[in-house]
């Protein structure tokens, strides 16, 4: 049962926000996030958190620039996700550009794990694999703070480590030359919630203000100072796709990014798979870069290889990035088929759990044989979000091993849990790690009944009633005014994502018409007072009564060359 729950927008936080100057809808909408007064809507990079806040980024600074001197062989070791290949694409970017055109001075490669066979992040695999290409110094990028083994393996080889990641650490840290994550212990960094991409461009901020110091930019080495704002759109790509929490440092990196892609000054790449998803960069918004362009980057880590997505983010043949975006295009509707039908599958399962235990319990653990391991994150997420619990979707891996992934709900730490679980059943996880929301987990095929029994116990534990509770926040009803083209336009303008939600509102309106479309969707004529708008009811399983209370968006609807105000329905109740 879902229930909606209205935002509170505190008055007097309203009537501030409008003293100073915010239009009186993104005032109440503001308030109802918790902005206090204007000057956090403000997005100028002056606002950033400067890089001497984050903890080693100076030394990551001076052991990337003593590099770069030294002419020594650099080679970025990425993830297999969105984030990863943004903050590789960044980090190769940048280092071969401050090494001279082309990567003269200083060689700068990189290397993704495969997910099938690699396994995740800088494991002793990988490092036998970057060894062969004689690096002098490994960079990790969106990985790295749990290669306890990888770290030990490349200081054996007598390779340097530098480590920049924004995952939760475990109780050891690698025994790495540099470290980099606002989540360590003992750094005091204000934003928490930065990307890995987030963190690789702070290094990057901290690099160049290191190599500017050192007399490094100028006609003594022919290297020319680089505008690092030129890759801006990349970070605001990763940071939007990996789901974290947009506080204002994120909001910064996000706005910035996407006015360059709205004024047309977006990589190659970028350029490439908006043209392959048919959206427009001019109008793009943060639910572009999440829903559109961020699924065809993963797809590729998901389904082949992760260096296909790296390669369309650094090229700079346009022909090239443009054929790869069409591959990638290809890739993400062969995983919106697969995931497809193990969605179908999981659902008939959880129905026929139902009918045997009508009281749902407080988490879900499911495994196909069949499944897909590079769709399984995907699929825990459509579970999680239709039934409310934390879920854990395997599928098998090598040697008798289920390779899992977890999404949970507000209310439960997901990685914290697996470290109960971890510690109540020692043995049980082989491997785990990951987020609050997100997370990771091998475990043995002949174990997954345990997992299942220990994952529900320690979720009911720490989660309540009120948590397993279905609640929609909304922020109220939409006067009628503002169900035009120009406020749907002024919505999509701003930065709306993870942990500052895109308004969602409610109504009770009359049904005067609906008909349904393609066989899985609805489209319905609504009346509120004199005010008649179209609506679209997406993958609908119910058809609506005369009269409905719902919760939509406010989007605006292209056809044919037209314009016109629409409603999307995110979730209905007749009246």
């Amino acid at each position: 049962m879902t229930r909606l729950e209205t935002r509170r927008a505190p008055p007097r936080l309203v009537r501030q926000l409008e003293g100073q100057g915010v239009p009186p809808l993104l005032a109440r909408l503001y308030a109802a996030r918790g902005v206090k007064d204007r000057s956090e809507l403000d997005y100028e990079l002056k606002g950033l958190i400067p890089p001497s806040r984050l903890t080693h980024a100076g030394a990551a600074a001076g052991l990337l620039a003593d590099a770069i001197e030294a002419r020594a062989r650099i080679i970025i070791v990425a993830d297999y996700d969105c984030d990863g290949a943004t903050a590789c694409a960044v980090g190769a970017r940048a280092l071969r550009a401050m090494a001279g055109e082309n990567g003269a001075v200083a060689s700068v490669d990189y290397l993704v794990p495969n997910r099938f066979t690699d396994g995740y992040g800088l494991s002793p695999q990988i490092v036998e694999l970057a060894a062969a290409r004689h690096p002098d110094l490994l960079v990790t990028v969106d990985n790295g703070i749990a290669s306890l083994a990888g770290v030990a393996r490349a200081r054996e080889l007598g390779i340097a480590t530098l480590i920049t990641d924004h995952h939760l650490p475990g109780r050891e840290l690698p025994a790495a030359d540099c470290i980099v994550n606002p989540n360590q212990p003992g750094c005091d960094f204000p934003s928490k919630y930065l990307a890995g991409v987030g963190v690789m461009f702070y290094v990057l901020l901290a690099l160049r203000a290191e190599l500017r110091a050192r007399g490094w930019f100028g006609e003594a080495t022919g290297v020319r100072e680089p505008n690092l704002g030129a890759l801006l759109d990349l970070v605001a790509l990763g940071t939007v796709a990996d789901v974290v929490r947009l506080d204002h440092n994120n909001r910064i990196l996000v706005h910035q990014g996407l006015r360059r892609v709205r004024a047309g000054r977006m990589n190659l790449g970028v350029r490439a798979l908006f043209a392959a998803s048919g959206r427009d960069p001019a109008k793009a918004g943060s639910a572009d870069l999440g829903f559109m362009i961020g699924p065809r980057l993963n797809a590729a880590g998901r389904l082949a290889d992760m260096s296909l997505g790296i390669e369309a983010l650094v090229t700079d043949d346009p022909a090239r990035a443009f054929n790869i975006a069409r591959e990638l295009d290809r890739l993400n509707r062969e995983r919106k088929n697969i995931e497809s039908d193990m969605q179908e599958q999981a659902l008939a399962r959880l129905a026929a759990i139902d009918a045997e235990h009508p009281d749902a319990g407080p988490a879900l653990t499911l495994f196909d044989p069949e499944w897909h391991q590079g769709v399984i994150g995907i699929l825990a997420s459509r579970i999680k979000d239709r039934r409310h619990r934390p879920v854990f979707a395997f599928a098998r891996g090598d040697d008798g091993e289920l390779k899992g992934s977890g999404r949970s709900i507000p209310g439960l730490h997901l990685r914290d849990a697996l470290d109960l679980v971890s510690k109540r059943a020692p043995g049980l996880l082989r491997r785990f790690g990951g987020h609050a929301m997100a997370a990771g987990a091998t475990i043995l095929e002949t174990d997954l009944e345990r997992f299942g029994e220990q994952f529900a116990r320690v979720a009911g534990e720490l989660l309540s009633p009120a948590d397993l509770a279905h609640t929609l926040e909304t922020d109220g009803g939409l006067e009628e005014g503002y169900f035009s083209i120009a406020t749907a336009r002024l919505l999509e303008d701003e930065i709306w994502g993870q942990g500052f939600p895109a308004p969602l509102f409610e109504d009770e309106f009359v049904v005067e018409n609906q008909r349904i479309l393609k066989d899985i969707h609805l489209k319905l004529r609504l009346r509120k007072g004199r005010m008649r708008i179209d609506a679209m009811l997406f993958n609908f399983d119910r058809a609506p009564g005369v009269t409905i209370r719902a919760a939509y968006r406010l989007t605006v609807n292209e056809y044919n060359g037209l314009e016109s105000p629409q409603l999307v329905v995110d979730y209905f109740e007749d009246r």
